[in-house]
């Protein structure tokens, strides 16, 4: 069994258990921005995640960094799940879990990730288009768009939508071309 898939295994039923939580509570909501914005906050901060995936960094020690950092800013809610992962010494899953968490949401909201790669950055117009025709083209309720700059796309763009990959990007064309004219 891979590392990746025990992570899931044990993060997946921590994922279910907020998310039942949070609807019990009608704060699903929230916590999903609660919980968005841990996410940054880890991925900003390499010493904040080795600190809580260190098993030898004692769980009081923790449990006062998080309530430090995040103590007013999330419902409390959410922050006794964090205090539980750190009892349970499952807190080194937290991004894990997080990932996990908008994952069951985004599918119960019905919401689709598309990720956007562009070599410049788009308007809140061309947004707003493009949300609309992924919709149509994915027949989902919701579209989250994950904007990515690429400079090396020269211009144009692509979508990625699950497996499924949109290449409009000048790249692209030249390639296609390049093949193209190999085979002729």
């Amino acid at each position: 069994m891979s590392n990746q898939s025990f992570k899931e295994k044990i993060a997946s039923p921590y994922a279910e258990a907020l998310i039942d939580h949070a609807q019990s509570l009608n704060l699903l909501t929230e916590a999903t921005k609660d919980l968005s914005s841990i996410s940054t906050v880890l991925s900003e901060s390499k010493d904040l995640q080795i600190l809580l995936q260190n098993p030898l960094i004692n769980g009081v020690i923790k449990k006062e960094i998080l309530k430090k950092l995040f103590e007013n800013q999330i419902n409390d809610f959410v922050m006794n799940f964090l205090l539980v992962l750190v009892d349970r010494r499952r807190i080194s899953l937290l991004h894990n879990i997080i990932q996990k968490y908008l994952e069951l949401i985004y599918v119960l909201e019905s919401t689709t990730i598309a990720e956007l790669y562009s070599a410049i950055d788009i308007t809140e117009v061309q947004q707003e288009s493009l949300i609309k025709k992924i919709k149509s083209m994915t027949n989902s309720n919701q579209v989250k768009l994950v904007i990515r700059k690429d400079i090396n796309l020269i211009g144009g763009f692509i979508i990625k939508i699950g497996s499924k990959i949109i290449d409009a990007s000048l790249a692209g064309k030249l390639k296609r071309m390049s093949l193209y004219l190999d085979t002729n």
